[in-house]
């Protein structure tokens, strides 16, 4: 029997740059995407390296804004706004 409390299927982190049009863009992106395909399905963790400078070293962001899948599956990372729809829903697995 599946517990109420049971995690997320979806581990989810975006990592931006302050309040800027892109990081902004990125972040509406990946909550729409969530929403239509992973309604209660996932966790979504936006973190502004502006204030937690320390995550890029420990993430090892190459670029912002940065999404990191880290389950289901092998990890997966997309720099950029996330506009590209099929390419987000393929690093997902959401799109074969």
């Amino acid at each position: 029997m599946p517990s109420l409390l049971s995690e997320p299927e979806y581990d989810l982190y975006l990592f931006v740059a302050g309040a800027t049009e892109k990081s902004r863009v990125a972040e509406r992106n990946i909550r729409d995407i969530c929403t239509q395909y992973l309604s209660g399905r996932y966790a979504l963790e936006v973190v502004d390296v502006q204030q937690h400078p320390e995550r890029t070293l420990q993430e090892e962001l190459l670029g912002l804004p940065c999404l990191i899948k880290k389950r289901p599956g092998l990890v997966r990372r997309l720099v950029g706004d996330l506009s590209d729809r099929p390419r987000v829903l393929k690093a997902l697995g959401l799109l074969i």
